[in-house]
């Protein structure tokens, strides 16, 4: 399987003599007696994937281990990625990066040399290779590796040359670097007809079709934030409601941290809306008018408000980076930790507590959004971090539109990308110390989802790792910026305020295609691995269309009159107003940490009777809502994605499709054939299933 590691879904030719290659510069390999290196030659190894501006740097041939079987060919390293091209193979025009054979130097984790059984050595940018080493290991931050054993008959330079190449260029590397110029034609694409795969929500066009679809009538599309100039950290479109002037919009977001005022994120189809902003800034002195505003916004119209402190019972930053360092280091072949312990040692890194704790959170706050019509309001001090992580996953819960693959993408395109998730800053590309994987965080979440309800997601587990992997593959701006003012000034958008997608477009020349996003699937994945993005277990009676009316429905109840409510601690707890600045402070204007979470023995608030008045009645939960189980074994590790370092793990993985099925027949079979002469002459004359034999091979 393409996405395991250990099989490949390309046709690999029979191995033939090569021909002699070269680099495509005018250095020869010191001290080899090779001639003069030819870059056509090496561009035939290429084929037509080499991307503008990539200059080789050196290669050696060399043999891919760790796989079943084992494949000859050629360690390639050039200025933007380390590339491992196949004898035989030949890269498709119509895909220029390799999801399996190409490693972004920006992902490359950790390299190592090994030579013989004891020595190895950890290579961090600017270290000197002390030996020639007989295979190099590769560890991708996305848990991916590489292991490529040397040929030996006196081209151990060659090794010793690729090997330190890496390092230099590891070293030389610029943490937001980008592959170069990817056309177009590249991606099978002319410029007259170029269309986004999905809405980019750059334009107001976009961002009114969204509104619309949602039936979010009771709001409209601000323009206030158009030249940035309120927050560049806010996408330059984005919904407040109808009776709001955009003056007051203005004002209003200027008593929150970082500009980041109230805004709709979801309109429930029952009548209520989900809303996110930043912390308030206590320390501005709003006026009547502001504080009207304010109110106003996080009302949305509605008597009834739950305010949610969103990291309330959720992991810091710093714990989930931890967390995933934890993770990957015990993911490694060569981990340390006992058979016996390893278990023990995924508990003990919190990643899984972690994935819990947000999966629990979610569902509680999809019951707020679902059982009565309300404003909910996730309130984050930045806003840009888990607010969009609950956020997606209410959805995901709530509406069966948002787990189609088109609903998929475009969630996260709205609640990440045009939200202005740091990504550069949390994937640790720019250098900071405020490292956080928190979208892988959430992929993870959608996977635990994707493992509890099957048929209720049209899109599969590859189509996640696909997505996992892509947040580290720099060949468009998706997720190489940290705001949408970045994005857009990168790509030369706001030259003269022209849409991304008009022909034409004065960016196009820049050293990066603003034209392609991430959800342009085929420039590293071809047809037959996008196919397999589809999860072939899903219903298709689960289509948005026959979920819910557009009207509110006989479940969805009002609630009681200018009522104001805190969620937090897993209970709701009254507020007396919902500004700061009144009388006395809110409790989200100070730590809220302090209240108790009342005992109970349920995983989910839809089981608890939340302490409320007795008029407001019993709340049904609605169709199409699903509660996640959240105890200890419910909550899984997601092997195909973590333990891709270790190929005889991924053995067994059920495959998603019959042509899968079939590569994983074929592959144990071939094994049997490999295995059965190593059998004893004694134990043939014994009958032993092949259950023994797979047993004792191991």
């Amino acid at each position: 399987m393409w996405w395991g590691g250990r099989g490949q879904s390309f046709n690999i030719a029979p191995q033939k003599e090569e021909p002699e290659m070269g680099l495509s510069g005018p250095k020869s390999v010191q001290g080899t007696g090779m001639p003069e290196p030819r870059s056509r030659q090496l561009g035939s190894c290429l084929a037509s994937g080499g991307l503008p501006g990539e200059q080789i740097l050196a290669w050696a041939p060399g043999v891919r281990k760790g796989l079943e079987p084992e494949m000859p060919g050629t360690l390639i390293c050039s200025n933007l990625r380390v590339t491992f091209q196949p004898h035989g193979w030949q890269r498709s025009q119509e895909t220029p990066l390799s999801n399996e054979y190409d490693f972004s130097l920006a992902n490359i984790g950790r390299l190592e040399a090994v030579h013989g059984p004891s020595r190895v050595q950890l290579l961090r940018p600017g270290s000197l290779l002390k030996f020639i080493p007989e295979e190099i290991l590769i560890h991708g931050q996305d848990f991916r590796l590489l292991r490529v054993g040397f040929e030996a008959g006196g081209l151990e330079p060659q090794a010793f040359q690729v090997t330190m190449a890496i390092v230099q260029a590891r070293a030389q590397n610029s943490p937001a670097q980008q592959y170069a110029g990817i056309t177009l034609s590249q991606a099978g694409q002319s410029s007259d007809s170029r269309k986004p795969p999905i809405p980019l929500l750059e334009t107001i066009e976009d961002w009114e079709t969204e509104r619309k679809k949602q039936a979010a009538r009771g709001w409209r599309v601000s323009t206030v934030n158009e030249r940035f100039d309120v927050a560049t950290s806010l996408p330059r479109y984005f919904w407040v409601p109808n009776r709001t002037l955009d003056s007051e919009v203005r004002r209003a977001f200027g008593h929150f941290h970082q500009g980041r005022g109230p805004r709709l994120s979801w309109h429930h189809p029952g009548g209520s809306d989900l809303l996110r902003c930043g912390g308030f800034y206590t320390a501005s002195d709003p006026n009547k008018e502001d504080i009207r505003a304010v109110e106003s916004m996080l009302q949305a119209g509605h008597s009834d408000v739950v305010l949610v402190d969103t990291m309330d019972e959720l992991p810091s930053l710093a714990d989930v980076q931890l967390a995933h360092l934890r993770l990957r280091a015990l993911c490694l072949p060569d981990s340390s930790v006992a058979e016996d312990k390893w278990f023990s040692a995924l508990e003990g890194t919190r990643w899984l507590d972690y994935t819990r704790s947000c999966l629990r959170k979610a569902s509680d706050i999809s019951v707020l959004v679902t059982s009565r019509v309300r404003s909910v309001v996730l309130q984050e001090r930045g806003d840009r971090d888990f607010n969009g992580l609950l956020s997606s996953l209410v959805q995901l819960l709530s509406a069966p539109e948002a787990r189609t693959l088109l609903g998929f993408q475009s969630l996260v395109q709205r609640e990440w990308v045009a939200a202005g998730h740091p990504f550069l800053t949390r994937l640790g590309g720019s250098g900071a110390s405020e490292e956080a994987p928190v979208f892988l965080l959430f992929l993870d979440c959608v996977w635990q989802l994707l493992q509890q309800f099957p048929a209720e997601f049209e899109f599969s587990e590859f189509f996640l790792l696909a997505l996992h992997d892509s947040v580290r593959v720099p060949d468009t701006l998706t997720f190489l910026r940290d705001t949408p003012w970045e994005r857009g000034k990168q790509s030369g958008q706001f030259n003269n305020y022209t849409q991304v997608y008009t022909p034409g477009f004065p960016g196009a020349g820049n050293s990066i295609n603003p034209q392609l996003s991430v959800w342009d699937w085929n420039l590293r994945y071809s047809n037959k691995q996008i196919l397999q993005f589809r999860n072939p277990g899903y219903d298709p009676e689960h289509c948005p269309d026959s979920w819910l009316p557009r009207q509110q429905p006989s479940f969805m109840v009002p609630g009681p009159p200018s009522s104001v409510w805190l969620f937090s601690r897993g209970s709701l707890t009254p507020l007396n107003q919902l500004c700061p600045w009144r009388d006395s402070p809110s409790l989200l204007a100070v730590s809220s940490r302090w209240l108790p979470r009342p005992a109970i023995s349920s995983e989910s608030l839809a089981d608890q009777e939340w302490g409320l008045p007795s008029h407001w009645g019993a709340c049904p939960l609605p169709p199409g809502l699903l509660l996640p189980g959240c105890l200890g074994p419910q909550i899984r590790l997601w092997r195909r994605c973590y333990l891709r370092g270790r190929p005889e793990v991924q053995m067994g993985l059920s495959a998603p499709t019959i042509s899968g099925l079939q590569e994983e027949l074929s592959h144990l079979q071939e094994l049997l054939r490999k295995w059965t002469p190593r059998i004893s002459p004694e134990d043939h004359s014994k009958k032993r299933s092949p259950n023994t034999i797979l047993s004792q091979s191991r």
